[in-house]
């Protein structure tokens, strides 16, 4: 098989008229040839840091909208499914990967549960650890989010990494905000990457002392914006990711828009599809063509260098994407799942007090840090309630592996104006998180949860509606197309129901996530994330 197109060289950065022979799954010949052809024909995307699991499919539906948008392969952290099913669960990822062209590359989870001080449905330790590690199939140690554990040499964290270099396999981080001696030792110990920085100040310091860099643009948390700039300096030591991507989002684009934002910034395109395209592969040691002979055969042909228009993608030399249509093919699979909580009442979510003020978790719009503030109480009959006026609104965790009392917590800038929204999608033990006007809404959300096993859904003064997600309560055995329309239509609701935020179900699945500053909630209670300690919704 012969594709003709323009050539993008970008280890020579040049561009030529040539031809790409193909037999079986690799490049025979790249040659220089004279053709009509204007398309652009270049290595395939690879995004550098996503949890699949957030875009609510399995890999293989994921893997049929991706190849649309020339994505040729993954780096993959499955710590969502692992916090659900332990190792079963990233064996039934990698399983179910492995039915289709997409390259999936996944880690073994560092951090399961991802702290002591929330439940989860599984636990990782050192040991599983190192059998991953040894495992062809794991690729890399994900990111390591309890930074705390290596700044103070916690046996259990340094023994997890110290498996990985015996296999001399890299280390991905996740260390947000983390600077000076700190980041120095965190970077001493052997972490490779970090996708969370939050300023330019705090990228450059991380790639001036070694680290990789990961510019991530999530449905929720971005930083495209505040790192783009670092890239025409640092193209060898930077990557693209998009870390959680839900999938309306999705199935309008992938890399392939961060590489036209980058462009249309002036940025040189070689520099850009270096990042993109090649250190993903060097970086993690991945078996994915680099548009060399004798590679893979995994190359996309795009419309033009600005606006990379996704013509054709190829993966191991079989065409998988053309013109918008991917022949993927859906597989079957085990539906796996671990809930076990009963209903609950309303009283449940009610909270006795006589305190004048509160603390609050403010939601900050596109990221995944919060504010801790504090603000008057609005009590009625002795029960802390939301203050819809001042967009102060109660929110609960509800442990969904076990019976137990729900945490409350209030929070600022949902805007919800009626009703309730709740999503067993809650970084990172996937337990049941949901925010509402009044506790009767809130405890008809979540009850709306538990009898669908998993899901995202709204209730209303007019209507519930639910998108089922069955597979470890996190994912949905449906296809993109599907989950994504009525996923879409859900966060149509809550914005009419007052939400002004750009992603509520995204940002709700991240406000108990205890390892991003600076105040969450776990189904144990109200978290400190600058002291890494539980603290009081009640200032006395």
């Amino acid at each position: 098989m012969i594709v003709q197109g323009n050539i993008v060289d970008i280890a020579n950065k040049k561009i030529f008229k040539g031809e790409v022979e193909i037999e079986n799954d690799r490049i025979l010949e790249i040659r220089a040839t004279n053709h009509d052809c204007e398309n652009y024909i270049l290595p395939g995307f690879i995004d550098a840091h996503i949890h699949i699991e957030s875009s609510m499919l399995v890999p293989s539906e994921f893997a049929k909208i991706a190849v649309k948008h020339g994505t040729v392969a993954t780096v993959s952290d499955p710590h969502e499914i692992a916090n659900v099913l332990g190792v079963h669960g990233v064996n039934f990822m990698i399983e179910n990967g492995k039915k289709v062209p997409l390259k999936f590359n996944f880690g073994a989870p560092s951090c399961v549960p991802a702290t002591s001080f929330e439940s989860a449905g599984a636990v990782i330790n050192s040991n599983d650890i190192k059998v991953m590690m040894e495992n062809p199939n794991i690729k890399y140690l994900a990111e390591m989010m309890n930074y705390p554990g290596v700044l103070f040499d916690d046996a259990e964290v340094l023994a997890k990494i110290q498996h990985a270099k015996n296999n001399n396999k890299p280390i991905d981080g996740h260390a947000p905000g983390l600077r000076g001696d700190d980041a120095s030792k965190y970077i001493a110990a052997g972490i490779s990457t970090d996708h969370e920085c939050f300023t330019y100040e705090e990228a450059l310091e991380k790639l001036q002392k070694g680290m990789k860099v990961i510019i991530r643009e999530g449905s929720a948390a971005k930083n495209f914006n505040a790192l783009i700039d670092l890239l025409p300096e640092h193209f060898e030591n930077m990557m693209f990711c998009s870390d959680d991507k839900h999938p309306d989002d999705l199935l309008l684009g992938h890399i392939n828009q961060l590489c036209e934002r980058a462009v249309a910034k002036n940025i040189d395109v070689f520099k850009v599809l270096q990042a993109v395209c090649i250190n993903p592969v060097k970086h993690y040691n991945l078996d994915v063509g680099l548009l060399q002979k004798g590679d893979f055969a995994d190359f996309i042909v795009v419309e033009d260098l600005q606006k990379f228009k996704v013509l054709e993608t190829y993966i191991n030399g079989e065409l998988v994407a053309k013109n918008g249509e991917s022949f993927v093919k859906s597989v079957d699979f085990e539906v796996l799942n671990n809930f076990k909580t009963d209903k609950k009442k309303v009283e449940d979510f009610n909270f006795t007090s006589s305190a004048q003020k509160i603390r609050v978790i403010e939601v900050l719009d596109g990221e995944l840090v919060t504010n801790q503030i504090e603000t008057e109480s609005f009590i009625k009959n002795g029960n802390l309630v939301s203050n819809i006026k001042k967009d102060i609104l109660k929110m609960t965790v509800v442990n969904r592996y076990q019976n137990s009392e729900p945490s409350i917590a209030f929070i600022k800038n949902f805007g919800l104006k009626e009703g309730a929204i709740a999503s067993s999608v809650g970084h990172d033990s996937h337990n049941i998180i949901a925010v509402g006007v009044s506790d009767e809404a809130i405890c008809k959300a979540v009850n709306l949860i538990i009898k669908n096993r998993g899901g995202v859904c709204t209730v209303n003064n007019t209507e519930e509606k639910i998108v089922s997600l069955p597979v470890a309560g996190i994912m949905s055995d449906k296809s993109a197309e599907e989950i994504g329309k009525a996923y879409a239509e859900l966060d149509k609701i809550a914005k009419q129901m007052g939400s002004q935020l750009k992603a509520p179900y995204m940002s709700l699945s991240f406000m108990a996530l205890l390892v991003i500053p600076s105040l969450k909630l776990s189904d144990k209670g109200l978290f400190d994330g600058t002291s890494f300690t539980f603290t009081s919704l009640e200032i006395e």
